[in-house]
């Protein structure tokens, strides 16, 4: 059923329950009930189902993106959106406004955008909320946003250039060992769950890496496959399609199991180092947006998720999803902010910015 076919009709329930028509009355009730209202009464009612499908947020929908073209949000918004203007009917236009490591997105969406539904942003998480946790120069919060829907969550992944002398994950951590605080990893920035992972693997192992921070993934990855860099600590939906076309090798993948997109990948727990780590990538609104705005948002995501062309092109695109909406995206990102307020206390004190 085409998307704004099954809107209409999922409203028509709703009217129809609401004028005590429930679920429970047979077609030959609901054909006798239309005669005797006739087909002028039935016209009426019509009209205002049609309108009410009408998105509460207006016909264009802007799109902040803290980060350059070519990244995971890019990459992602290419999978999205596409769907959510058909779902509702308007159309979605990004703004990249990279720096800061999103923050300037971010701080532009929870203070100075219109709370009306017409802008939305790409949220990277736990880049979101570290943003505001290492630096008290950042002063936006996630109590000054309304969480919409989470959508992927993207496995972390160490990628050299095709042609690097390092072959295995153990070739790059013996070169660190070598040459400690020589060994170039980039990351989407500091902040970031790259970040983050970087400094997890030297505790973990007592390596000393060189931290290379890049406005987004999309330029990490691009430094590691022109050579710039010796690796980038990246997510595997961003460097997959560079992975395939054997521009990028993979060493190895944060995840708890190796991956059905990338078979011969081992995971770093398979090396004996138990850190499992990735970033989620979702939508937010500023606060306080219009309810029906926010439900209607919400509901499409929903639409989205049991979609089986969109599940099958996130796969394709080694996407991993994770649908997650409404308040419980918002006690996700609860979740996860005191996660990383807990690592961050632990690391602060040994960490060079």
């Amino acid at each position: 059923m085409h998307a704004n076919t099954l809107s209409n009709a999922i409203r028509i329930s709703r009217v129809a329950r609401q004028t005590g028509l429930t679920e429970s009355i047979g077609r030959p009730a609901a054909a006798r009930l239309c005669g005797v209202l006739g087909l002028s009464a039935l016209a009426i009612a019509i009209v205002p189902l049609a309108q009410a499908q009408e998105y509460a947020g207006g016909d264009e929908v802007r799109v902040l993106q803290g980060f350059k073209p070519g990244g995971g949000s890019d990459a992602l918004a290419q999978l999205v959106q596409p769907k959510l203007a058909e779902i509702l009917g308007v159309d979605f236009v990004n703004e990249y406004m990279p720096g800061a490591t999103g923050a300037v997105a971010w701080t532009r969406l929870a203070k100075q955008s219109a709370n009306d539904g017409s802008v939305i942003s790409i949220t990277n998480t736990p880049m979101l909320m570290t943003n505001y946790i290492m630096n008290d120069a950042i002063t936006y919060t996630t109590d000054e946003m309304t969480p919409i829907a989470n959508v992927v969550t993207d496995p972390g992944i160490v990628v050299v250039s095709a042609d690097s002398p390092f072959e295995t994950i153990e070739d790059l951590m013996e070169a660190a060992e070598q040459n400690p605080g020589t060994v170039t990893i980039g990351n989407s920035g500091v902040g970031g769950d790259d970040f983050f992972t970087t400094i997890q693997l030297e505790q973990a192992t007592g390596l000393s890496f060189k931290r290379v921070p890049f406005q987004g993934d999309g330029p990490s990855a691009t430094a590691a496959m022109g050579g710039k860099i010796d690796a980038s600590f990246n997510n595997v939906g961003n460097v997959y399609g560079q992975v395939e076309s054997g521009n990028l090798r993979a060493l190895a993948v944060f995840a708890a199991e190796r991956l059905t997109s990338l078979p011969d990948v081992p995971t770093m727990q398979e090396k004996g180092i138990d850190i499992v780590a990735g970033s989620s990538r979702g939508y937010s609104a500023p606060a306080d947006i219009p309810d029906d705005a926010r439900d209607q948002l919400i509901a499409a995501f929903e639409t989205l998720a049991d979609d089986e062309a969109f599940q099958s092109q996130a796969e394709q695109r080694a996407m991993n999803l994770d649908v997650v909406t409404g308040d419980d995206y918002g006690e996700m990102i609860a979740d996860m902010e005191a996660e990383y307020r807990d690592i961050w206390q632990e690391v602060r004190d040994q960490v060079s910015q």
